[in-house]
This record gives structure tokens, C-alpha cells and sequence, in this order.
């Protein structure tokens, strides 16, 4: 008999041995492709395959020299027969349990597929042991005795290892899930027979013990029947007692909700309400629903700068429960301070185009009117169809202009501001509705001035609006004549039309008609 005869003998026939062997290739090659995530069993599985080849081949060797009944041969035999087929059944595994089964959206729990594949591994052993001559049911029973002594020495283990498998196939936890046992707090990474492994905020990996988490309760995040994925998240600052509650909660409800933030779902959407009274302030709470429990430090960082933002707009600054002394020449100190502020909202004013037709004291007087406005990046300082009363002087930072486009949601962006801009002037001089959306693309500081800031100057000096309206009519023609490549004498024509349309506007929106 040739060795080649032996060999595939020993393998149980040449067609079981080839089919096995392009049928493991076959496989292999698949799942390398279409499943690169399990490659690491996949080289295992192939190493044990090779291993197994090589067993029958030394076992028929064995067999060639001293016959098939040799002791060596029946062990090698039964031993590379068992590798063959735990190589065999850990690449159907992975083939069934991580390819076919995940492209029809099942998957079944780690554990249960460990058992299932221990089971066929069982089973794989004794076919093998039986084909050894070895008496299966002597083993089973001398090896009972040796399982009970096991088993009592490992009864901290087996509970983990039984709490594993509970807490895998009732799915009361899965991996993703955020969770809260004892003072731990982070994402469940893995969950194995023994243990399981959550990764806190803090880039740390906390393992606990499965018998732990049976014993213990776990608090299990952003997981209601029935509703988004979201955790609610509650903030608090103080506020003095001699500001309106209903003004407060609206400023900053309406903050938070005007433009979407990062991580922040918006149904439902951020609210405030009245906490409690102090002696000397109140105590006001912020409710979010917060989509990424990684961001929370950072998500109620962001909750935090918008609302100091909101309420320092309308002049409302929070309060500190503690006594504040200073030491300083207050007298001295607010001199100065008016003095460079002085300077500087006159030399904002000064740089706008729209308020050229004012004398030095009207300007120094509508100075004095400046309002000093600030807002947090990714904040709406105008929007798009609001009414409007007032013109923005950007000192610090950049805005975007965004207009919406017809028939979509979306919106575009036309301009940058920077600083020394200003917008709004249309909806200061005629109360028209904003043409476009303006964002903050950083932390903004502007001037804010509104119609009651600016209507003493012109009842005052009714003239003045004439020659504003000249500007804002010449400024809105030059816009036209190159989109519509007017002429000469068509932009002369338009920017008197445009001049009559615009002064009246602006008489009747500060009641000037009847001068």
C-alpha cells in the first residue's frame, strides 16, 4: 500500500479528505474577505487545520511501519482528527455566527454561541476518544467525582460564570449600553464568562466581577421602553431675587432651544424651571436630554456658556452666594472704565457708514445708547423673517450670514462678518423682517442698537433720515445694478425710486410723517 493510499486512509478517504480540505478553504478565503473583524480565529482555525494535516501525515508514516494497530497511530489518528474538527467547526462558527446570521440582523448573545460551540467540541472529543479504543463511559464517570471537587473549590468562578450567561441571554445589559454600579460609571466594552468590562469618562477600563452585577443594582442609562436613547441631564445656577422668574425660565429656554447643540436632543427639548428660594437668590434648573453620555462634561459646559450668555444680553448677571469686598477706589475705578468704554462705542459707531449724515453730538449722544451684546458661538443673533428693530456692530469675533434657499429646509451661506461689521441697519431705520440668518461662528461681542435708542435723534432732526436714506438706497441698488448689469442712467432712476420708498418707510416706523 503507497503512503499517499495510507494517508488518505488514515483521513478517512481521499474524497473526504479532499472535500474537507477545499471546503475549509473555501470558507476561509470568504470570511478573510467579508469579515476581516474575525481574522484573528480565523488564523488560529487555519493554524490547527495545518497541524491536523500534519498529524495524519506522521500517523500514516506510523501506520507504513508498524500497521494500524499500533497505539501511536490510533493516538495521533484520534488526536488530528479532533484538530481537523475543532478547525472545522471554529470557522463554520465564525461563518455562521458572524457573517450569515449578522447580514439578517440576528445576533445571538457571545455566550450562547460559546455554549453551542463547546457543546460541538464536546461532542468532537468523545467521537475521537471512542475511535482511540478509550472507554468513554469509565472517563465520564471517574471525571464525575473530579468535577464535584472542582466545582467546590471554584464556587466563586462558577457564579460569575453562571451570572455571565444570565446576564447575556436576558440581554439585561448589552455592550454600548452605559451603566452605573456602586460609584462606577462608564460603557459596558465586553461582557465575558467571568467578568465585564466598562470603559469610564476618565479613560479608564473598570472590570467587575458577573456575580457582582447579579448581587448588585445597576443603574442602566438612557434606556426607557418605547422612547429615544437619551439621558437627562440637570444643571442649576442663582439668580437675585429682584429679577422676574417668568423672563428668566423664557430667556433661557429660548436660548437653548433656538439652535441645535452638539449632542442635545431637541425632543424633548431643553427646558428651565424655578428651583427653590435662598436668602438672597433663587435657584434656578436646567433640564437637557443629553444623546452621548461620553460628552457630558463638555455638553453641559457648552448648556452653561449659553445661558450666561443669554441672560448677560438683557442684563442679568447670576448671582454668587457668598460676600464680595473690594478694596479699590471705586470712584477712580468707574471713571475710567466709562471713559474707555466711552472711546470705544464711539469709535464702533464711527466706523459704520450708515450714521456718516450725524453731527459729533448726535453721534456721541447715540454712542451712549450702544448696548453691549455678547453671544456664544454657534448662537442665532438674528434670524431669518423675525421682525427686527435693531443694527449690530460686531466688535470681537466672526458671524455667518445664512439665507434660506426656496423650497429646502437647509440654508446657505452667503458672508462672513468680522470685526467692525454691522448688520440689521434695515430693520433698525424701517422695521422690516430680517432677510437672513446670522450665526455666531465664535464667542461674538457687539453693540445692539434698537429704535428707542435712536428715535430721539432723528425727532430731534427729522432731516437726517433723508440723507440715511439715501445710503441705504444707494447700498441696495449697487447690489442690484451688478446682478442685473444696470445702466448708468437705470441705477440713477432706481436709487431715487428706491430713496422715496425708504424715507417713507422710515417716517412711518418713527412716526416723522407729519414733519
Amino acid at each position: 500500500m503507497s503512503y499517499l493510499y495510507r494517508l488518505a486512509d488514515t483521513a478517512g478517504g481521499k474524497a473526504v479528505l479532499t472535500s474537507t480540505i477545499l471546503s475549509f478553504t473555501v470558507i476561509a478565503l470568504l470570511l478573510a474577505i467579508y469579515d476581516p473583524a474575525s481574522r484573528s480565529r480565523q488564523r488560529a482555525a487555519v493554524a490547527l487545520f495545518l497541524l491536523s494535516l500534519a498529524g495524519l501525515c506522521v500517523a500514516a508514516a506510523t501506520a507504513m511501519r508498524n500497521g494500524t494497530e499500533n497505539g501511536l497511530y490510533l493516538w495521533l489518528t484520534a488526536t488530528s482528527h479532533f484538530l481537523h474538527i475543532v478547525a472545522i467547526i471554529t470557522v463554520a462558527g465564525v461563518f455562521i455566527f458572524d457573517l450569515v446570521l449578522n447580514r439578517i440582523h440576528l445576533k445571538p448573545p457571545a455566550i450562547l454561541c460559546d455554549l453551542i460551540l463547546a457543546a460541538a467540541y464536546l461532542v468532537a472529543a468523545v467521537f475521537c476518544l471512542s475511535t482511540a479504543n478509550v472507554n468513554v463511559s469509565g472517563l465520564i464517570t471517574a471525571s464525575a467525582v473530579v468535577t464535584a471537587v472542582i466545582g467546590f473549590s471554584l464556587q466563586d468562578t462558577l457564579g460569575n460564570v453562571m451570572g455571565g450567561v444570565a446576564i447575556q441571554l436576558e440581554r439585561t445589559i448589552a455592550v454600548g449600553d452605559w451603566i452605573k454600579v456602586d460609584n462606577h460609571v462608564g460603557m459596558v466594552k465586553e461582557i465575558r464568562w467571568r467578568q465585564t468590562s466598562i470603559e469610564t469618562g476618565d479613560w479608564d477600563t473598570i472590570v467587575i466581577p458577573n456575580s457582582v452585577l447579579m448581587k448588585n443594582v445597576v443603574q442602566v442609562f438612557s434606556r426607557k421602553a418605547g422612547q429615544p436613547r437619551v439621558h437627562r441631564q440637570t444643571l442649576t445656577f442663582n439668580v437675585e431675587l429682584n429679577h422676574a422668574p417668568n423672563l428668566i425660565i423664557e430667556t433661557v429656554e429660548t436660548a437653548l432651544r433656538q439652535e441645535a447643540m452638539p449632542c442635545v436632543a431637541t425632543a424633548p427639548p431643553p427646558g428651565c424651571m424655578l428651583g427653590r428660594y435662598e436668602s438672597s437668590y433663587a435657584t434656578y434648573v436646567i433640564q437637557y436630554w443629553l444623546t452621548n453620555q461620553d460628552e457630558d462634561d463638555a455638553t453641559d459646559s457648552l448648556i452653561r456658556s449659553r445661558v450666561w450668555y443669554a441672560l448677560h444680553r438683557i442684563g442679568i448677571e447670576m448671582s454668587i452666594p457668598s460676600i464680595r469686598q473690594f478694596q479699590v477706589n471705586a470712584e477712580q475705578h468707574r471713571q475710567h472704565r466709562e471713559s474707555l468704554e466711552s472711546q470705544q462705542r464711539l469709535a464702533a459707531l464711527e466706523a459704520v457708514t450708515l450714521f456718516g449724515p450725524l453731527a459729533p453730538e448726535e453721534r456721541a449722544m447715540t454712542a451712549q445708547r450702544l448696548k453691549l451684546c455678547q453671544f456664544a458661538r454657534g448662537e442665532s443673533m438674528i434670524r431669518q423673517g423675525a421682525e427686527g428693530d435693531s443694527l449690530f456692530i460686531i466688535l470681537r469675533g466672526q458671524a455667518a450670514v445664512r439665507v434660506a434657499v426656496e423650497g429646502h429646509d437647509a440654508t446657505q451661506a452667503v458672508a462672513v462678518l468680522t470685526d467692525g461689521d454691522f448688520f440689521g441697519e434695515m430693520g433698525l431705520m424701517t422695521g422690516d423682517r430680517r432677510s437672513a440668518t446670522v450665526v455666531a461662528l465664535s464667542d461674538v461681542d457687539c453693540y445692539k442698537l434698537d429704535k428707542a435708542g435712536f428715535h430721539d435723534i432723528l425727532a430731534r432732526r427729522p432731516k437726517i433720515a433723508e440723507e440715511m436714506s439715501d445710503l441705504l438706497a444707494r447700498r441696495r441698488v449697487e447690489l442690484e445694478a451688478v446682478r442685473e448689469n444696470l445702466s448708468e442712467e437705470a441705477r440713477r432712476q432706481r436709487v431715487q425710486k428706491t430713496k422715496g420708498d425708504l424715507l417713507g418707510k422710515i417716517r412711518r416706523f418713527f412716526g416723522l410723517e407729519s414733519a
